[in-house]
């Protein structure tokens, strides 16, 4: 729920009053029609999309995440089920550390205890160190001026942690050399993608960093707004967050002239897509825009807004209080420490930090190896497709997991031991992309499904004629699709297929 709001246009109420409402049931979208003057269409047509408020009494929520589905949520399900529960499969629960999970609305699971790397002062981030209120890099902001900030984020090299590897100093230079003033801060909170569960993590035990980088950006792009957006099923992240904000303001370390917003996400995945995100803060459904424009330029109400991902601005108060050379020198052959998250078949599933651009050997190592024989992994969340166990030794960084025909990603690693079906683990990437497809564009629309439709028949027959228009399928959806989510969603697929072709019936 939308908190300390202005004024705002009708549309954006949408949400807000579908929410209060307790989702789309019946009569509620005539009622916000009458309450807002939104077409009662458009109405149900945004309630329709998000699935936390689409089907509000869906019981309990059991994680399909190829995490979850390699612990047995497949049984999980069918025992809530035996025992008169009524349950529901969804695509990510955010919880792949500790599956399988399961979710109900309205429920607060215990606090997550996952494995974490130990204190060390050369991480950015540094989950196991104290909490720092003390706001000693928004002071330096103050005084040193923003284009003392700017400086050290591109002396620093960092780069977006949510996935795509931008640049961040980029995006910051690009906000202020826009001529409108009415400019905003969006956080990226929505964290989504099976495998992945680090900013979770990260405003769990170090909210402070989140909020001391947003008043960090918000101050030296002369933002008047900050937004943080949160996925709904994500409470006690939102109360950290929140009790982290109430407890700057009353040290006095922040400017009260910015006005702090807290919106919850309502259930998919493509918020993730920073226009998408956009489309959700504006009270619409969550569909990616084309771009140009870009969001510096138009974004928020059209006009300039940063968006950053939570661990990329948690990075920020580390690099102005150290020195922008000091984060870049803690990598290894990219900019900066990383967080990775750990799940499926390995021993101490967790979030490690470690130089940017360690082996996966290195990283298995540090989270206690594999528990079985190790057959592949995915490097960096369902998008990044899966590498063989003979590539243990790839750098996990942007370039390197790029020119292996992977990708870095949102560095959410799933291991798999030798039980593992490919064919299995890539349907079960394939029904994550079909779910969470926004529909908007037809090669995602379609692909997604024939992808898995595709599949489904292969593992009845076992036949590799099944297969046979799937190449041309996955060109089409990497080619042509809008965003990064039809762009990718084949790459499990054909990545099985390139390193398992006898599982696929296809030969060595």
């Amino acid at each position: 729920m939308r908190e300390m709001l202005p004024k705002r246009g009708r549309r954006e109420e949408v949400l807000d009053r579908l929410e209060e409402a307790g989702g789309l049931r019946p009569g509620v979208a005539a009622r916000v029609h009458r309450e807002t003057g939104v077409p009662e269409a458009d109405v149900y047509g945004v309630g329709s999309f998000y699935h936390l408020l689409s089907d509000p009494d869906a019981g309990v929520r059991v994680c399909q995440g190829l995490s979850c589905k390699l612990a047995g949520s497949d049984a999980l399900k069918a025992d809530l089920e035996a025992a008169g529960t009524k349950a529901g499969f969804v695509s990510c629960l955010g919880r792949c550390d500790f599956a399988p999970a399961s979710w109900e609305a309205g429920s607060e699971p215990p606090p997550p205890v996952t494995a974490l790397s130990p204190s060390h002062p050369d991480f950015a981030i540094d989950l196991a160190a104290p909490e720092e209120t003390g706001y000693e890099a928004l002071r330096l902001a103050v005084e040193k001026g923003a284009d003392w900030v700017c400086a050290e984020l591109e002396t620093s090299g960092l780069q977006g942690r949510g996935g795509a590897g931008f640049p961040a100093a980029f995006k910051w230079q690009a906000i202020r050399r826009q001529p409108e003033t009415e400019r905003y801060v969006v956080l990226n909170a929505d964290e989504g993608e099976p495998g992945t569960f680090k900013d979770r993590e990260v405003i769990l035990r170090r909210p402070h960093l989140v909020i001391e980088g947003l008043a960090i950006a918000a101050h030296a792009l002369e933002a008047g707004d900050v937004y943080i957006y949160v996925r709904g099923e994500f409470g006690r992240v939102k109360a950290a967050l929140i009790e982290a904000l109430n407890e700057a303001r009353e040290s006095g370390h922040l400017d009260e002239s910015v006005t702090w917003h807290f919106v919850d996400g309502h259930g998919a995945y493509i918020c993730g897509e920073e226009t998408a995100l956009l489309e959700a803060l504006e009270g619409k459904r969550g569909m990616p825009r084309m771009k140009p424009p870009y969001p510096v330029e138009k974004g928020f109400r059209s006009k300039p807004t940063l968006i950053q991902n939570v661990e990329t601005i948690a990075c920020v108060p580390a690099i102005l209080k150290r020195g922008g050379e000091w984060f870049k020198a803690a990598g290894r052959t990219e900019a900066g420490s990383k967080l990775y998250c750990l799940s499926g078949h390995v021993r101490n599933p967790g979030v490690y930090e470690a130089p940017l651009g360690l082996t996966m050997a290195e990283l298995l190592e540090l989270a206690g190896g594999a528990t079985g024989t190790l057959k592949a992994f995915s490097p960096g969340g369902a998008s990044s497709g899966f590498l063989p166990s003979g590539q243990l030794d790839v750098a996990m960084d942007f370039k390197s997991l790029a020119a292996a025909g992977s990708m870095l990603g949102s560095a959410g690693v799933v291991v798999l031991d030798d039980s593992v079906d490919m064919v299995e683990a890539a349907l079960s990437q394939a029904v994550f992309f079909e779910d969470e497809s926004c529909g908007q564009c037809s090669p995602c629309r379609i692909g997604t499904q024939i992808i898995r439709q595709t599949l489904e028949r292969y593992l009845e027959s076992r036949d590799p004629g099944t297969l046979a228009d799937l190449t041309e399928v996955a060109w089409g959806m990497g080619e042509a699709s809008i965003c990064g989510l039809g762009q990718a969603a084949a790459l499990p697929l054909t990545s099985a297929m390139k390193y398992f072709p006898e599982e696929f019936g296809l030969g060595g």
